[in-house]
């Protein structure tokens, strides 16, 4: 991982659009901050694209959603898309955008899906001591999330364990800074990232992926740090640095939202320039 000041120019100048991980990249200690905030706004006003791709339920991302200066919201590691609708909509009375959901799987399989993980969860509650399904598990409706590092800590054997009972079940299994994360499909953040450039923007991310960066800071996003060669881990990405595979081409110096806001000043100090 370099320094995020060893990003070259014509890299930086390349950039139409951000992709980045909302929970301790956006995010520090659990809100965004008004710098990171300040700094999605200030790539939307340059004209970039923004999206975030967030293992955080689409329940839970719909506020954000509406308020954000961001293009659309991917949630749930890439099943599900609230975006911005823009045609035959009027604002809301308090200005906000309304939202369209658009999923990669049809409702039958979502449902049967459901059903599924719903006793998957329920084996993971009982087999592996402490695991507790995270909070926002309400809002949720492709995947579960047990919680290790937000509201419960787990101890790396218990969630190495609860990631092993999800994969024999059949699910995928990733870790972020927060949650263990399971669901049935193919999806993944990669996926979703290659949909939502289709679904919105009707492109093929592969033939562009030198005019985006991804923005992240743990395990479950060493797809995009492998496949994006502007990919950038904000500085608290190093407690994962051990287990990752596939690290980030570059690092801030600032971790969390204080990060995020480094990578979208190198972004638009390239426009300037």
């Amino acid at each position: 991982m370099q320094a995020l000041t060893h990003w070259p120019l014509e890299a930086r100048r390349r950039i139409t659009g951000v992709l980045t991980d909302i929970d301790d990249t956006l995010t520090t200690e659990g809100a965004i901050t008004p710098e990171a905030l300040q700094a999605l706004a200030a790539l939307k006003a340059a004209g970039l694209h923004v999206i975030p791709i967030t293992g955080r339920p689409v329940g839970w991302s719909e506020p954000f959603a509406l308020v954000w200066p961001v293009d659309a919201i991917v949630a749930e590691n890439g099943a599900v898309a609230l975006i911005s609708s823009k045609k035959g909509l009027q604002p809301l009375s308090d200005g906000r955008k309304q939202l369209s959901r658009r999923y990669q799987q049809d409702e039958a399989t979502r449902l049967a899906n459901y059903a599924r993980m719903q006793e998957v969860a329920q084996r993971v509650t009982r087999e592996v001591a402490g695991a507790v399904l995270a909070e926002d598990s309400p809002g949720r409706e492709t995947d579960i999330a047990i919680d290790h590092s937000e509201f419960v800590q787990l101890p790396p054997e218990q969630i190495t364990q609860a990631v092993q009972i999800m994969r024999s079940e059949g699910m995928n299994a990733t870790v972020s800074s927060i949650h263990i994360n399971g669901w049935f499909g193919a999806h993944n953040k990669l996926e979703g990232a290659r949909w939502i450039v289709r679904e919105l923007l009707g492109r093929e991310l592969d033939q562009e992926m030198e005019q985006w960066v991804y923005v992240g800071d743990s395990t479950n996003d060493q797809l995009m740090f492998q496949a994006f060669a502007n990919s950038v881990g904000v500085a608290n990405v190093r407690r994962f640095e051990a287990q990752l595979s596939h690290k980030p081409r570059y690092i801030t110096e600032g971790e969390r939202g204080a990060g995020f806001a480094e990578v979208a000043a190198a972004v638009l100090a390239a426009r300037a320039g």
